[in-house]
């Protein structure tokens, strides 16, 4: 959600922020913008609605050139898409600003300042920052004071870059609530709200902390915290090796990311499932001695995310006798909640920024849990930073907006963490031998699901015309089928919902005609027979039935119901397994509809705001 790129240096810095924007595309936004202070300190500005291409055709068609700039990808919050509303935002043509997340209190900031004589030319909650900046310039030595005074009026979240056009040679940042990080070069640093924008220019980043403020030049970094005072934050080398810009042949980022899946998840098990189970110290140090005293675990995350959670407390439940909770996290950090003795608080995000996350985690950290975790895909990330332990899910940057790749690799942390606190709660050790041979096999279980892909993609063309549609799932592939509703509405548009098949007949069925496809997922376990009743109650109402079953499950497309058959799995890795039909079946679906399926409208990546 929303992109920052920021550069100081003795070079023209336009190419690096224009490329720093097109690496955070991925994020999603709906206009562009670039700021620079040119040889003789003036600042230029260009904006424009739409994708960043659109920014850099104006750019070519009229050049700019500056050693000191600051660029933006900005999804709407307040204020329409309109050039006007897109950032940098200027103040009295000397302050320049770009900023994401929301100030809450921008509307009395807005009365305030008009009331200093300023005008306003923006619908916007950032332009409150550059003009809050102008006026304190007025009596501030230094930028850098003026930032730190302005700061304090501010209430919200904000990651904010401020150049002054009569001070050239630095740039001031600010963090509260929303990342960002330092690049560190030679004779020239950069700034960013995530390191893969900065990837080609270096390799050295620092991680600003919570209510940081930090004054970057072409040589130095001074970093100041919250209390005011100057800290040194530790210098990372990154060694993230994906290339952002890099489709490898596939037509978008969510194809090549689902096809990358059995490499990831083969990646997140590699020296850390062997065959005696999951050694505890994969979640970090001290880790044991943590999970040994855990007896029931609280999970807190959004969107697929938490539909990771959901699945997981069949398993935490069911295998490792340990009682679960999952809460949506923008629900759980604004109720009073019960926190159960030797309670894990579990944060899930594939970003490890997900603003509603952080907060619940900070919240937790005052509320006497015993410990808290992150499943994350992000190093250096706020919640792997904040948490007691962190499991690193190597999937590797995921560029689509929809996520895939990054939630089957959830799961498998999940299920390891399931293995571990299963040692320290009686788990039955013929189940936990079953589950660590069922977790070897899954790599190429998920392969074989994806050699599936052509019959899926015939299978989508019954979408066509559809604008309505049902997912159904029993047991731990309820929450599959909606992270599949989820997967389908996000890309496609196509209005979906998910219930778990035994509340069929409490409302759903009113739905069911002709013009309703019926998606269901069927492996073959103990809830097999009450689905097929289930099925069967589609049926006779003169439902449509796409139904992805276990190849044992005696399943038979005739012309109600087309069948495809999926690989015979352990029911402990099928939610895992059954996830890739799902993620196929919306990204076609999604071809055919014309949708834009890497950036769908309306969506970001990460959510860096409530």
């Amino acid at each position: 959600m929303c992109g920052i790129v920021g550069a100081i240096a003795e070079r023209n810095v336009v190419s690096i922020l224009l490329e720093g924007l097109k690496r955070l595309e991925y994020r999603g936004y709906d206009s562009a913008g670039v700021a620079v202070l040119d040889a003789q300190n003036q600042l230029h500005r260009v904006r424009r609605t739409g994708k960043v291409q659109e920014l850099a055709d104006a750019l070519a068609a009229n050049p700019v050139k500056g050693h000191a700039g600051i660029a933006h990808t900005r999804w709407a919050t307040h204020g329409g898409v309109t050039e006007a509303n897109a950032h940098p935002h200027f103040s009295s043509d000397r302050v320049a600003v770009v900023h994401n997340g929301i100030i809450e209190n921008y509307q009395a900031l807005r009365e305030s300042l008009r009331g200093e004589g300023y005008v306003f030319t923006s619908d916007t909650d950032t332009e409150t920052i550059a003009h809050q900046v102008e006026l304190e310039l007025r009596t501030a030595n230094t930028l850098l004071q003026a930032v730190k005074n302005a700061v304090k009026k501010f209430h919200g979240a904000y990651g904010t870059v401020i150049m002054d056009q009569q001070d050239p040679e630095r740039m001031v940042v600010a963090r509260s609530g929303s990342p960002l990080v330092i690049g560190l070069g030679i004779d020239e640093n950069f700034i960013a709200s995530d390191q893969l924008a900065l990837l080609p220019v270096t390799r050295r980043f620092i991680f600003l902390e919570e209510g940081d403020v930090a004054e970057i030049t072409r040589t130095t970094v001074r970093i100041f915290d919250k209390h005011g005072m100057e800290v040194l934050r530790q210098v990372h080398d990154s060694e993230i090796e994906h290339d952002a810009g890099d489709k490898a042949g596939y037509r978008h980022y969510m194809l090549k990311e689902i096809h990358e899946q059995p490499t990831v998840v083969r990646n997140t098990l590699q020296d850390r499932l062997t065959k005696d189970g999951v050694d505890a110290r994969v979640f970090g140090a001290g880790a044991a001695d943590i999970l040994n005293k855990i007896r029931h675990v609280q999970i807190v995350a959004c969107g697929t995310s938490y539909h990771s959670g959901m699945t997981a407390r069949y398993w935490l439940e069911q295998y490792a006798n340990v009682s679960c909770n999952v809460e949506i996290a923008s629900e759980f950090r604004y109720r009073k909640s019960f926190v159960h003795p030797n309670s894990l608080l579990v944060t899930i995000s594939q970003s490890g920024e997900t603003a509603d996350t952080l907060a619940a985690l900070r919240l937790a950290k005052e509320s006497g849990y015993t410990a808290s975790l992150t499943i994350c895909n992000v190093p250096g990330s706020s919640l792997v930073r904040e948490s007691d332990m962190a499991f690193m899910t190597l999937a590797g940057a995921e560029i689509g907006v929809a996520s895939t790749k990054a939630f089957t690799t959830q799961l498998t942390g999940l299920l390891m963490l399931t293995l571990a606190l299963g040692k320290y709660n009686g788990m039955d050790e013929a189940q936990h031998h079953k589950i660590v041979e069922a977790m070897y096999s899954l790599p190429a279980k998920l392969e074989e699901t994806l050699a599936l892909s052509k019959d899926i993609e015939k299978l989508a063309e019954e979408f066509a015309d559809k604008h309505h549609s049902l997912f159904l799932g029993r047991g731990d592939q309820y929450p599959i089928a909606m992270e599949g509703a989820l997967k389908l509405k996000e890309i496609s548009y196509i209005h979906a919902e998910a219930y778990a098949s035994g509340e069929l007949k409490h409302g759903p069925l009113a739905l069911i005609d002709d013009e309703m496809p019926v998606i269901v997922v069927a492996p073959n376990n103990e809830l097999l027979e009450k689905l097929k009743s289930n099925v069967e109650e589609v049926r006779a109402r003169g439902g449509i039935m796409y139904v992805f079953a276990d190849k044992d499950a005696r399943f038979v497309s005739d012309a109600t119901m087309r069948v495809i058959n999926l690989p015979h799995v352990d029911a402990a890795i099928a939610p895992i397994v059954y996830t890739i039909p799902l993620q196929l079946l919306s990204y076609y679906v999604a071809i055919i509809k014309g949708t834009d399926v890497d950036q769908p409208r309306n969506l970001a990546k990460s959510v860096t705001v409530e």
